[in-house]
């Protein structure tokens, strides 16, 4: 056998060089890095003598950076990911969030974190967590329940079962998610002799995996016994691929669709039968839609509460839930008749089956409905004295898009509206992270998406608050050169906190700076900012401004940032829906009170 001698941290550059995607590129694209004493002598050692296959970026914050890789693979449908190593101890823990982010949201990443020193001679090293009671702990153990996988390489040749291990999950469709591998600092300086082979290019392919024949016929009987079935688009149908297999097997099927989060823009906005968002952020249509349903057939979907409205949402007392899933665990949930197996195959197989079976035609008006009070809220208003709101924002943003924009977002007032108004024409032209709804994502995801398909135009929206978190990374756009134009929404505060606060009858506290305890509110000028760090800025104040703005952001050649002040207040009175928020069952407000009557009463209409 022949053998190459390698330190630890050179074997596992060379590895990633070569772990290929049907495509013939490598399914890791980069590593993004920030070296720090527990990785430059290292894993910085080591990229630097592969920069030839290896592309390495250094961002600002190690939790942004894997924001970024995060975005990446979710943009192309989990066929490749990106790698993010960082020092030990602060440097590693930073990562821990976006770990669980794409954990959620079963998205591919690898961690590559430093870690103390295998050999334990230096203890207790810079920045050590020393637990009292077990010598193996390190901070990198809270990675364990956010990892799908998760290693400690405590000696070079662990390498070998750990790496393969790795890319296993990474590209499984039931299993993904991140992948961490502690990598003890000492343990990436040793060398062994790794047997060549394992470096030779290996392609992994994505399984699509096939129903099992019972469960299959089982779902394929629900339908054909079904009245007025719906079909829930989550985020498996586009990394199925099946948004036309779904397309197809409605139209063939006369079965209205409507969409999560994750499986928004699955179909476009205008085809008769995606009836539009569903759930608490949802579309009047929709949830009627499903209201009435006595099937509910979940494609990809988890059943997220925002989805199902806290499971309220699904009333006919006859309902069944059919969850077509590539992953048992999502499959089972809530008593649903399971069908396991990938979304594309699935959809295709049951088509065959149920042969010319249709079901009535939806009633169209309620799209019709549906989509004039959307266009009534996000019209542009006469620009006049009052602020403007984030639905005519969107509005704006929305007339200036193509059909080849993304629109992205994470968190705050954007999501809730952007699902129920945004207008998605193409496949994966809407990307929002809400499985985690971390804010903070935005800006890192944006130049993430612009990475991974630099031909689309890219615009993130983020408010004030989520833009305070995290914006180091529009430095690493201006740098990298990668367009992006970032909308930010300027209600000084945390607006949509402060509307839940209200709703549950809280009286306005800690969300907007006006009800906070500062001494002074803050004053930012976020248009100056953005271009003390590269960017194209400017600041508009009206509908009309923002339009002009964004039509000069698309000839530019950086990234563009335009800030807007909007009302924290308003939101669609249309559409919504139920969603569980404990009340205080003892409070001295008797707008609580009130508050928590309405809750006890949907508590039993749920029940």
């Amino acid at each position: 056998m022949k053998t190459v001698r390698l330190t630890a941290a050179q074997a596992l550059v060379r590895y990633l060089a070569n772990q290929m995607t049907p495509e013939g590129v490598p399914f890791i694209a980069g590593v993004w890095a920030i070296f720090g004493h527990g990785n430059v002598a290292g894993l910085g050692e080591a990229l630097q003598g592969a920069q030839d296959s290896v592309t390495t970026w250094r961002g600002q914050n190690e939790q942004s950076m894997a924001h970024a890789a995060i975005a990446y693979a979710k943009q192309l449908g989990r066929r490749r990911a990106m790698a993010v190593t960082s020092s030990i101890g602060p440097g590693a823990l930073n990562m821990v969030t976006a770990a669980a982010l794409a954990h959620v949201n079963r998205l591919p990443v690898l961690l590559l974190p430093g870690d103390v020193f295998a050999n334990r001679g230096p203890d207790p090293v810079l920045q050590q967590v020393e637990d009292f009671n077990d010598g193996t702990v390190s901070a990198n153990d809270c990675f364990r329940p956010v990892s799908r996988y998760y290693d400690r390489i405590s000696r070079p040749e662990h390498l070998l079962t750990a790496l393969p291990r790795a890319f296993r999950t990474m590209t499984d469709p039931a299993d993904c998610g991140p992948v961490t591998l502690a990598f003890c600092q000492d343990t990436q300086a040793e060398a062994y002799d790794y047997p060549e082979s394992f470096f030779a290019p290996k392609i992994w392919h994505i399984r699509r995996p096939q129903p099992d024949a019972f469960e299959l016929e089982a779902a394929i009987a629900a339908i054909k016994a079904a009245k007025s079935p719906v079909i829930v688009a989550g985020g498996g149908v586009h990394f199925s691929g099946a948004t036309q297999t779904l397309k197809d097997f409605a139209h063939k099927h006369q079965i209205p669709v409507v969409e999560t989060q994750a499986g928004k823009s699955a179909l476009p906005w205008d085809d008769a039968l995606n009836f539009g968002p569903v759930g608490v952020t949802g579309a009047a249509s929709a949830n009627t839609v499903c209201e009435k349903a006595d099937l509910v057939i979940g494609v990809g979907t988890r059943f997220q509460d925002f989805t199902t409205g806290s499971w309220a949402l699904f009333k006919n007392p006859n309902r069944k839930i059919l969850a077509l899933n590539v992953q048992a665990y999502d499959s089972a949930k809530h008593d649903a008749l399971p069908l396991v197996a990938d979304a594309k195959i699935g959809l295709e197989l049951i088509s065959k089956a149920l042969d010319d079976h249709r079901f009535a035609a939806p009633d169209a008006g309620l799209k019709a409905d549906w989509f004039a009070k959307a266009d009534a809220v996000t019209a542009a208003p006469k620009d006049g004295n009052s602020l403007p709101t984030d639905m005519q924002v969107i509005g704006a943003v929305q007339r200036a898009s193509r059909d080849n924009t993304v629109v992205m977002c994470a968190a705050g007032t954007m999501p809730g509206e952007l699902h129920q108004l945004w207008k998605s024409k193409l496949p994966l032209s809407y990307h929002m992270e809400y499985g985690f709804s971390c804010m903070g994502y935005e800006i890192a995801g944006g130049m993430g998406i612009k990475m991974a398909e630099p031909e689309r135009d890219v615009i993130v929206m983020v408010g004030d608050g989520s833009y305070m978190m995290m914006n180091s990374e529009l430095v690493t756009a201006c740098a990298l050169g990668v367009k992006i134009t970032v909308v930010i929404t300027d209600n000084r505060g945390y607006g949509c906190i402060n509307r839940l606060q209200m709703g549950t009858g809280g009286a306005e506290f800690n969300n907007l700076y006006a009800h906070t305890s500062h001494i002074h509110a803050p004053q930012i000028d976020f248009a100056a900012h953005a271009a003390a760090m590269g960017a194209d800025s400017s600041k508009v104040t009206t509908i009309s401004e923002l339009e002009a703005a964004l039509e000069s952001a698309r000839s530019a050649t950086r990234p563009t940032v335009i800030v807007i002040d909007t009302d924290p207040y308003p939101t669609p009175e249309a559409g919504g829906y139920w969603w569980d928020v404990a009340v205080p069952e003892v409070s001295n407000r008797h707008e609580v009170q009130q508050a928590r009557a309405r809750y006890e009463a949907a508590l039993k209409e749920r029940n």
